[in-house]
C-alpha cells in the first residue's frame, strides 16, 4: 500500500515532518492503525539490523526513533477512540533494565497496551531491579514488563526475578522480557513467565495472562 510505505520510509530516514504529514494522510485513506504500527515496527526493525551491519551510524538510528515517537505519538488519540470504552485487563509495571537508554520498543507495547484497556506505569529508562519491584507492590500489579536491548544489560531482567524469589513473591507477577537479544532460551535461563518478540506478540501474551487470572 503506497500511503503506508511512505510513512514507513519516511520514518526510516528520520524525516519526522514528513512522517506526521505521511501517516495522517494514510489515517485519512482508511488505513487501519494497527497495520500501521506493524508495519512501522518491522521497519524500526530494520533500522536496526541496519545499524548492527553498520550501514547506518548512530545519529540516522536516533533520527528514525524520534521520527517514529512522534507518528506513535501522532496515532494515539485515533488509537484510544477504539479504547474508550475498553474495562480494566490489568495492571503492568514497565521499564528498560538499569544501564539501558532504549526505549523505542517499550514505547510501542505501552501505547498499545493502553488502548487495548491495560494500566500502565511507565519507569522509563536505566531502572534498578528494585525500583521494578517496589512499584508493583505499590500499585497492585498484576505483571512486570522488562526491556534490554543490550546484550549487556539482559542480566538485569534476570535480577528483577531473582529479587522477587528473594521477597517471596515471585507468584504474585507475570514477567514477560522484550527487547531485540532476547530469545525463548534467555527467558527459561532467567525464571521469567514469556517474552514478547514484537510489541503485538506482547499485547496479545498479556491479554491471555489476564483471561486466564480472571477465570
Amino acid at each position: 500500500m503506497a500511503a503506508l510505505q511512505t510513512v514507513v520510509e519516511a520514518v526510516q530516514n528520520g524525516e519526522e515532518g514528513d512522517a506526521i504529514l505521511a501517516v495522517r494522510r494514510a489515517v485519512q485513506e482508511g488505513v487501519a492503525v494497527n497495520d500501521i504500527i506493524d508495519a512501522l515496527t518491522a521497519g524500526m526493525r530494520e533500522v536496526g539490523q541496519r545499524f548492527a551491519r553498520m550501514e547506518i551510524f548512530l545519529p540516522e538510528m536516533l533520527l528514525a526513533a524520534h521520527a517514529m515517537q512522534a507518528v506513535m505519538r501522532e496515532l494515539e488519540p485515533e488509537l484510544r477512540k477504539s479504547a474508550r470504552a475498553t474495562p480494566k485487563k490489568g495492571a503492568i509495571v514497565i521499564g528498560t533494565v538499569q544501564g539501558d537508554m532504549h526505549e523505542i520498543g517499550k514505547d510501542i507495547v505501552i501505547t498499545l497496551l493502553r488502548v487495548q484497556g491495560f494500566e500502565v506505569h511507565d519507569l522509563g529508562v536505566n531502572v534498578n531491579a528494585l525500583d521494578f519491584v517496589r512499584k508493583a507492590e505499590e500499585v497492585h500489579a498484576d505483571i512486570i514488563g522488562a526491556s534490554a536491548l543490550m546484550t549487556t544489560t539482559m542480566p538485569g531482567q534476570k535480577e528483577i526475578i531473582e529479587l522477587l524469589k528473594a521477597k517471596g513473591i515471585r507468584d504474585k507477577y507475570h514477567v514477560i522480557l522484550g527487547g531485540a537479544p532476547v530469545t525463548e532460551e534467555w527467558v527459561k535461563e532467567c525464571g521469567a513467565d514469556s517474552w514478547g518478540e514484537n510489541a503485538g506478540i506482547a499485547v496479545q501474551i498479556l491479554e491471555r495472562v489476564m483471561a486466564e487470572r480472571r477465570k
